[in-house]
């Protein structure tokens, strides 16, 4: 009786286990544990930059794209190529030009957003 006791918890603890490390595994995705929406959300005061290359960039746009590629650089990638962002009216190939019209030093020049290259 012991031993069926015993198995019963080490099969509840697997269990247990096993789905803390899979809702782990899905919460870290390209931009951490932050959802892609609330990221895309994040980037509105980009939207006019993002539609047009010779809209100028607001700071606040600017000081959001510093922060994401500071703390979740796959992050800005993928909210561009995100189904919302397409919604939004986003043109990724504009968009991808921000973090240069913002003269940030560190992002990923020469590195590929889908079929993009970062300037």
């Amino acid at each position: 009786m012991a031993s069926n006791t015993n198995k019963a918890w080490l099969v509840l603890m697997l269990l247990v286990v096993s789905n803390v490390f899979l809702w782990d595994v899905e919460a870290a995705g390209e931009c951490g544990r932050t959802p892609i929406r609330s990221a895309a959300a994040s980037m509105s005061p980009c939207l006019g930059a993002a539609k047009n290359v010779k809209a100028k960039v607001p700071p606040a746009c600017c000081a959001k794209v510093g922060a994401l590629i500071k703390s979740a650089p796959k992050c800005l990638c993928a909210v561009l190529l995100s189904p919302l962002a397409k919604q939004a009216g986003i043109n990724p190939g504009i968009a991808i030009t921000i973090p240069k019209r913002c003269n940030i030093k560190n992002r990923s020049a020469g590195k590929k957003c889908g079929k993009f290259t970062v300037p």
